[in-house]
């Protein structure tokens, strides 16, 4: 049996669930770029030129870009057609039923919660850079994970607490704080590109592919354009958050499409000429730092340019943290409606009008998570959980085709199920290139969600709750 998560509007505006429908496409757009733009421009371009890719990074933006279009068509005629706020895991329940729902849900938990936490470690690691330069640091017990020789990674914890409040107030105001921290970072890109197209040395770009298109170290780990694709996709996480924001938008079938589509072309175009440009300045060896952008203008001594990217990275990376922290908490709200979770995280706080409990739990585990665990092991498992999630929904768009032919989609995929299907071949197949160990975490995660399924929440969905009253 299968239900269509379709939401009635109420005369005030809201939907059903209670969540408040305030969101225009611009609002949605601006959404994915704070999503999309943040630690992969800032951080991952430089490692896997470095690492990976050399100057043909910019091919592995375009790999792991035209990979995530044919995904983000996927969501947008999902979207369009049956909405919910459960992104992912919505589109799972109406194309596979409760049990595959479930373990994309569980995934997307996963995916959101832990790639938050590795954004705001690399956020304390600019914030304690600022404070350093200024004479305020803190000491080392108080910025270092446990297994790092610290007590706590105080600044990534404390920015989580930041969010979850932000968040709990409205999502009104948090698309506010957004936009603006959108335009800082975009101001900051803008001058790196002003800046850099007037240092590139051509000789910079060869050899264009010294690792080629794949091979591996002699330590047996993967190089090559392939191989980058794999590591920058991280650099587009976040543009599958638009469609969590479906019961928020004020005309979710023609703005999700336009948030989700324009967000990555905008996003992939700027980390394209932004790659180009990285490389082109400063040798391509010269860029495994954990700030490429700020460190390639320090080495053509433009400080104050410097300064500036590393403030901009510092808001960059907030709206990250943000809009991936909103993406969690709608899944987990939409699953706990649906019974799957404890009844009590499906409810909407009367005044704010967003699920409260839901972002303090999450903010809570989010922040213990951020303050005891290094970046190095967060960052792992977030890209196959996330490719994961995509290969789910470009198969329910090529299913729902079948079994809901007349479904009502203002926004269709072309080509189905073409376009679908090299989704599906496109997104495998960078999972392919992740680590064995990486895929052995994963799977750890999934087998912990099996038995809180089969203990829990098949026996209080409601689904369940129908065959009792059937």
């Amino acid at each position: 049996m299968q239900i269509f998560r379709t939401k009635s509007t109420a005369a005030d505006g809201t939907c059903d669930a209670g969540l408040h429908r305030c969101l225009s496409a611009f609002d949605l757009t601006f959404l994915g770029i704070g999503a999309i733009i943040g630690t992969g421009i800032f951080v991952l371009t430089g490692i896997a030129a470095a690492t990976q890719s050399g100057p043909a990074v910019v091919l592995s933006f375009v790999v792991a870009g035209v990979a995530c279009a044919f995904a983000a068509l996927a969501y947008s005629e999902l979207a369009s057609a049956v909405g919910g706020c459960g992104s992912a895991y919505g589109y799972s329940y109406v194309a596979f039923g409760e049990l595959v729902a479930w373990i994309i849900g569980w995934d997307l938990i996963l995916e959101y919660g832990i790639a938050t936490a590795a954004v705001a470690n690399g956020w304390a690691g600019y914030f304690n850079n600022a404070l350093t330069a200024i004479g305020l640091s803190l000491p080392d017990y108080l910025t270092k994970a446990p297994k790092l020789g610290g007590l706590i990674n105080l600044p990534a914890a404390g920015i989580v607490l930041v969010l979850m409040v932000l968040l709990a107030i409205g999502v009104r105001e948090s698309t506010r704080v957004n936009a603006v921290m959108v335009f800082v970072k975009l101001v900051t890109i803008t001058v790196f590109v002003a800046i850099a197209a007037f240092h590139v040395n051509p000789a910079n770009w060869h050899p264009f592919m010294p690792f080629g298109w794949f091979g591996h170290t002699p330590e047996g780990k993967p190089v090559g354009v392939l191989a980058g694709a794999a590591i920058v996709f991280f650099a587009y996480i976040g543009f599958d958050a638009v469609s969590t924001a479906a019961e928020e938008a004020r005309n979710p079938q023609r703005d999700i499409p336009i948030g989700i589509i324009g967000s990555l072309i905008f996003c992939t175009f700027i980390y394209i000429l932004v790659a180009g440009l990285l490389t082109g300045i400063v040798p391509y060896t010269a860029l495994d730092v954990p700030s490429p952008v700020a460190h390639s203008l320090q080495l053509l001594g433009i400080n104050w340019a410097s300064a500036m990217v590393a403030t901009g990275v510092i808001a960059g990376l907030t709206t990250v943290m943000l809009v991936l922290y909103y993406g969690l908490t709608r899944v987990f709200f939409a699953m706990a409606r649906d019974g799957l979770l404890p009844p009590v995280f499906g409810e909407v706080n009367e005044k704010t009008r967003t699920p409260v409990r839901v972002i303090v739990l999450c903010g809570l585990l989010i922040a213990a998570t951020a303050g005891m665990i290094p970046l190095g092991d967060l960052a792992e498992l977030v890209n196959i959980g996330t490719l994961a999630a995509f290969v789910l929904v470009c198969l329910g768009v090529i299913v729902l085709r079948i079994t809901q032919p007349h479904l009502h989609r203002p926004f269709r995929n072309p080509l189905n199920p073409l376009f679908p299907a090299l989704g599906m071949l496109s997104c495998g197949a960078l999972m392919a290139f992740l680590p064995a160990m990486t895929w052995a975490r994963f799977g750890i995660w999934l087998v912990i969600g099996l038995v809180v399924y089969f203990g829990y929440s098949i026996r209080h969905s409601a689904l369940a709750r129908q065959g009792k009253q059937g």
